[in-house]
């Protein structure tokens, strides 16, 4: 079945408003404009005090997955905006496997986001800021490319970094002018 008729098909979990509107189609996006949209899935998770982390899965020039932070509001530890979009993108498509996918998400993921872009045999992730205290694409280690493991993601680090960056800050000096952690 092609990917534009199984949309309705998925899960009422992944009930989000997905793919509409011309730019979300266009084969000539590039890696910014990808982030650009998973920047603006991140802003989504403010609006339940989640970190701002977003993931978008793009597969033949098409959105098929999109997901945001939701640790806090869903009460899930494994809530991980790359996580949510990985199984989104799964359900879409039929398979576990994400051949031809690309992940792109703002901030480089941890070790559980990026052992599930291995086990799904996620080809690219395009990531834009670095988690020098728990990055797993090169930051603390690199599970994406690791020797012992029979899959290897081609990464792309540094796509609009600044931006998101400034993201995560932001919310955390929020939180810490409040006086949470």
């Amino acid at each position: 079945m092609p990917p534009h008729e199984r949309k309705d098909s998925l899960p009422a979990r992944f009930a989000l408003p997905l793919w509409h509107g011309p730019c979300y189609n266009a084969r000539a996006m590039d890696d910014q404009t990808w982030m650009r949209l998973a920047l603006d899935e991140a802003r989504r998770a403010l609006d339940h005090d989640d970190v701002p982390i977003g993931a978008v899965v793009v597969r033949d020039g098409e959105v098929i997955a999109r997901a945001h932070n939701r640790r806090e509001i869903d009460g899930d530890p494994t809530a991980h905006a790359e996580l949510l979009a990985i199984r989104q993108a799964s359900a879409f498509i039929g398979h576990w496997r994400l051949e031809g996918a690309t992940l792109y998400c703002t901030l480089e993921p941890c070790a559980m986001c990026a052992g599930a872009m291995v086990l799904a045999r996620l080809p690219r992730l395009v990531y834009a800021a670095p988690d020098p205290k728990a990055g797993a694409a090169g930051s603390v280690l690199d599970l994406l490319n690791h020797p012992q493991l029979n899959h290897r993601v081609a990464v792309t680090a540094g796509v609009l970094a600044e931006e998101a960056a400034a993201l995560i800050r932001e919310f955390f000096a929020r939180l810490r002018a409040q006086g949470q952690k």
